[in-house]
């Protein structure tokens, strides 16, 4: 058979041009001769071809299955997967310059925030639609907040933005960081933008400078929280062959908490990778705690991520390059000197190895005496060193350890210093020592940590030794000291004062107290079914003052009294959370002992306090005498202080107000014109009308301030308590000041503080006969060490109770020398004071 392709052709020299045609249509092959026939050429004879080679037509095929699949793949991807809608979040704000902030704006559930907030919502909507990027793919707005400025509104909009289009909105949004509206659009319901910022979702990649500091915040700082649930990254990168130092300045996130709180984590790495974290963060921190870290390599990744909408300002941070360290560790040779952790006192690098080779001189002994120790890592057991570790004589230490000392049998020690990928500490200092192994601790003695003491505070009832080896095989001094069962010595005046000073009881077992009874803080002895019964049958009050149980009793002076009249059995009910008086009473006026830093580092025997730690503390400065006392906040225009610091003396008038100047959130006096420090006169003094300026009786003043004081992360006040609070005997109490830190000595710059304890009434009167009132306590140590001291007069003692909020317990008044032995401090009793300060003050 012939094709009918054949035949139509063989009519002539016309269609010679058009050769043999292919026809990608798809037809019936069963209507094709399995032979084709060609044109005549010059042979005029017949040529057959045979049909294509199988492996041509499996290429084909094949080329067109691929070309198929191509086409098919394109147009599913332009179809589907192009039109993949992204979720993607943008933060920002913007100024309203024709309204004026109110205080209701403060409250997200009032009416007139929901109504600015609904202007500001159908302005961002209108924006958006003129913009092809976002408009069509705008989702929703919310306003978060509100500051003054006039009015500056904060806000996320949400959009769903089909994948290919991704770019082109973050390029467009990033076009409008600082959109000027059209004039149409600029009036809405009556209201003025005069711009609009928006941040992309916090991604940032900085490149530090040979030399410079590099300065970044999260998006508002400081004026303004950070964005509501966003998720931030800083890219951090140096040059090659350096690493960084990256310091926050300011910290100020959500509290930290179980539930999922607002979280800064940095890694070293660019990847936000668990194993490669070097730190997490929340909460608050002061200025001079230690935030500062280094990375091993040049890169850093910065991570904020917020599943809260509380209202914080953020952090402020400044990183540098600096050239890589090519060795750590080293060979040391001299009798003595210091070594420490790399970069310290700033957090020591990820990943680093050290090596020390100590050699001393003369053929002494070698130890090794370890000053600061942080080598803490997260979730790592007690005991265990599997990761950030030193290593002396084949054993690791980590973890934060007290002082300790390990020593050498010859004049060599080599010391090892271990970290790994992932999260770092403040590291270590340091001091080696030679020694005399004959004599080890030449006229001192010798803990078996190898650390050198004091001989007199051997067997004092002390551990000054952390292995508490200083107190063991004593024989104690029947005169003056107690000898506890397990051989402790503890001095006779701590025996039967309510306090297990021993350890194991023994100082509290013989007491007077028959079985089935109790002792009361004053030392009464009641029947234990007496105790929580709600009645005060130890009359002060000490039997009801831990009881779960909440009741109405008869109202005593050792009770709360509810301002509706009645008196509940609970003792110290006020401003702990809990809401104990029918009419809650109990929880007003509680803004007051809250420190604005969540977070504290790690006075004679005292040592410096934070910046912001103590925010209610005042240093009270003299005309021409700089600080001679200190003060306390309770509000906006009051403080409470010593009536002895204002007795006129030697010429002076410390009775006349315009002697005085205050200076309150101060942490150094050498820095009294620093940020936050805030300077006032005084406009009048009230001492206390029975103050005997020869006993110290009812040593007490009130201050007013010429102007209201502004609160701030540094300047609080301390909450007052009630007349009935209790401040028991062995309860830790803090005493602040700028005052010398020993007898003679003088005054210190940088605020001091230090942990004393209340003392029995009962013991402090046989201390001090003829000489303590009711309107006084004792405070302190009998064996000495840590008080007040000239110079302190007139500052606070802070109480923390159990619920965090700290109340003042009393006042710095008068004490026979400074951190004497059985000479514990003399503090003016607070509460006793309590509603005079009301009648004065109204406070």
């Amino acid at each position: 058979m012939k094709s009918n392709r054949g035949r139509k052709g063989g009519g002539g020299s016309k269609d010679l041009g058009a050769g043999l045609k292919y026809s990608s249509r798809l037809e019936n092959m069963n209507g094709f001769e399995e032979g084709l026939e060609f044109l005549p050429v010059n042979n005029t004879k017949k040529v057959e071809k045979r049909g294509l080679k199988p492996w041509v037509v499996l290429v084909i095929v094949l080329i067109s299955f691929f070309l198929l699949s191509l086409t098919a793949g394109l147009l599913v991807w332009h179809f589907q997967y192009r039109n993949v809608r992204v979720q993607k979040v943008f933060n920002g704000y913007l100024r309203i310059t024709n309204e004026n902030f109110l205080d209701a704006y403060e409250n997200p559930n009032s009416t007139e925030f929901a109504e600015l907030a609904n202007k500001v919502k159908e302005a961002l909507k209108l924006l958006y639609s003129g913009i092809p990027a976002l408009g069509p793919y705008h989702k929703e707005s919310a306003v978060t907040a509100f500051s003054e400025g006039s009015v500056i509104a904060y806000y996320w909009s949400e959009f769903n933005i089909p994948n290919y289009l991704v770019e082109e909105a973050e390029r467009a949004m990033a076009e409008e960081h600082a959109v000027k509206l059209p004039p149409r659009t600029r009036t809405l319901h009556s209201f003025m933008l005069t711009s609009v910022v928006a941040f992309h979702s916090c991604r940032f990649a900085l490149h530090a400078r040979s030399g410079e500091l590099t300065r970044f915040t999260t998006p508002g700082f400081p004026d303004s929280p950070y964005p509501a649930f966003a998720r931030c990254q800083w890219a951090l990168r140096g040059d090659a062959n350096s690493v960084l130092s990256l310091t926050f300045r300011s910290f100020d996130v959500a509290t930290c908490d179980d539930r999922s709180s607002d979280l800064v984590m940095v890694y070293d790495t660019l990847s936000p990778v668990e194993p490669r974290a070097v730190v997490k963060l929340c909460g608050t921190y002061p200025p001079s705690y230690n935030l500062t870290f280094l990375s091993s390599q040049n890169v850093l990744l910065v991570t904020l991520i917020t599943n809260t909408g509380r209202r914080n300002p953020g952090f402020e941070a400044m990183f540098f390059q600096l050239p890589k360290m090519s060795s750590c560790g080293g060979y040391l040779r001299e009798a003595q000197g210091t070594f420490s952790s790399p970069y310290y006192p700033g957090h020591y690098p990820p990943n680093i190895n050290c090596t020390w080779d100590i050699e001393v001189p003369n053929h002494r002994n070698v130890k090794v005496f370890f000053k600061l120790f942080y080598l803490l890592e997260p979730n790592v057991p007690l005991g265990t060193c599997p990761k950030d570790y030193v290593e002396i004589n084949g054993e690791k230490y980590c973890g934060e350890r007290p002082q300790f000392v390990v020593a050498s049998n010859s004049s060599r020690i080599t010391v090892h210093f271990h970290s790994d990928q992932s999260y770092t500490d403040t590291g270590f200092f340091a001091e080696y020592l030679s020694y005399d192994s004959s004599d080890p601790c030449p006229g001192k003695f010798m803990c078996n940590t190898g650390r050198c003491i004091r001989n007199e505070l051997r067997c004092d009832g002390w551990a000054d030794c952390a292995d508490y080896s200083d107190e063991l095989n004593c024989k104690c001094n029947a005169t003056y000291q107690f000898t506890c069962k397990n051989k402790f010595c503890k001095p006779l005046f701590w025996v039967c004062d309510n306090v297990n000073d021993c350890g194991d009881n023994s100082d509290e077992l013989e007491c007077d107290c028959p079985a089935e009874t109790v002792k009361c803080g004053n030392g009464k002895c009641i029947l234990k079914s007496q105790q929580c019964d709600g009645k005060d049958n130890c009359g002060d009050g000490s039997d009801e003052a831990t009881c779960d149980s909440v009741s109405i009793v008869p109202c005593t002076k050792h009770t709360y009294r509810c301002k509706n009249g009645l008196c509940v059995s609970k003792g110290n009910p006020e401003c702990d959370g809990k809401k104990d008086c029918s009419d809650g009473s109990d929880e007003k006026d509680c803004d007051c002992g809250l420190r604005s830093f969540s977070r504290q580092s790690r006075v004679v025997g005292g040592k410096d306090a934070e910046e912001g730690e103590w925010p209610w503390q005042v240093s009270l400065h003299a005309l021409g005498q700089g600080h001679l006392c200190g003060a306390s906040l309770i509000s906006h225009n009051w403080m409470v202080s010593a009536a002895h610091c204002f007795v006129n003396d030697r010429g002076f008038r410390y009775s006349d107000h315009t002697m005085w100047t205050a200076f309150l959130g101060l942490h150094s006096q050498s820095k009294r014109s620093a940020p936050g420090v805030q300077e006032c006169k005084l406009k009048r003094i009230i001492s206390h009308p029975n103050f005997n300026d020869f006993t110290y009786d009812y040593d007490i003043a009130l201050l007013e301030l010429e102007q209201p004081v502004e609160y701030s992360s540094t300047v609080r006040p301390i909450c007052l308590p009630d007349t009935s609070h209790s401040f028991p005997p062995g309860k830790a109490i803090w005493v602040t000041g700028w005052g010398h830190t020993y007898e003679g000595g003088n005054v210190v710059l940088i605020l001091q503080k230090g942990e004393i304890r209340v003392i029995n009434q009962t013991t402090c009167e046989k201390l001090m006969p003829q000489q303590i009132t009711a309107r006084m306590m004792c405070v302190g140590y009998l064996s000495g060490g840590v008080d007040a001291c000239q110079g302190d007069s007139g500052g606070p003692l802070s109480s923390v109770e159990a619920d965090g909020r700290i109340f003042q317990a009393g006042v710095v008044s008068w004490g026979e020398g400074c951190a004497q032995r059985d000479k514990p401090g003399v503090y003016t009793r607070l509460p006793v004071f309590r509603d005079w300060i009301k009648e004065q003050t109204g406070v």
